[in-house]
């Protein structure tokens, strides 16, 4: 290819060493068949407490594995925990992972995780059904995390929030929202606990 030809001048040039030019060309074979598996498991459960006092719990763990450990995990497909869950335009297929409490994308590194797991308890009680609008307010308890391999995976290492919302669903727009939670445990740059963050619903599951 051409790019393997402007490395072999390079190297016959003496302009770059022979070990950064064979790491270059591993690189470059790594990735030219990308071979991963992902795995998913989601639950929610609803249990109705009195009246129309309803309480949802969920737990979701997610992991992206290699059939290759040679050529190791990709660098795509990846798990990016924190903030409303809303996908941002992105080239590497990454998934973001709502956490609220915290800035979207924040509890993960910046290459993304290969594990996370997240779990959540949520208060619901029904303000109107009408057919014109549903509305419902909640409230919610939330902790998670991601991790970079099994060595690092640690189920009780997470980051917890709290928290204050309101749904409205209505035929024409869809479901919108806004939240309002406390992340209790501090990002990688603060010293004490992260504080309030707004979050707005657009779209996602009722």
């Amino acid at each position: 290819s051409i790019l393997s030809s402007l490395v072999l001048w390079l190297i016959v040039g003496g302009m770059i060493p022979c070990s950064i030019a064979r790491i270059a060309e591993i690189d470059q074979k790594r990735y030219n068949w990308l071979e991963f598996y992902k795995v998913k498991i989601k639950g929610d459960w609803f249990t109705r407490i009195t009246g129309k006092l309803i309480v949802k719990s969920g737990l979701e763990f997610g992991f992206l594995g290699a059939y290759n450990n040679d050529r190791g995990v990709i660098p795509f497909e990846r798990f990016f925990v924190g903030g409303d869950g809303l996908g941002s335009y992105s080239l590497d297929g990454r998934e973001a992972i709502a956490l609220r409490g915290y800035p979207n994308q924040s509890l993960s590194d910046q290459d993304g995780g290969t594990i996370y797991n997240k779990f959540s308890l949520e208060l619901r009680y029904p303000i109107t059904l009408k057919a014109s609008a549903k509305i419902y307010g909640l409230s919610f308890l939330e902790a998670g995390s991601s991790y970079n391999s099994f060595r690092d995976y640690n189920p009780f290492d997470l980051s917890r929030s709290a928290g204050l919302g309101i749904r409205i669903f209505m035929p024409a727009f869809g479901l919108l929202g806004i939240d309002f939670g406390y992340g209790f445990d501090p990002l990688s740059t603060e010293t004490k606990a992260h504080g309030w963050e707004t979050h707005f619903i657009i779209g996602q599951q009722f």
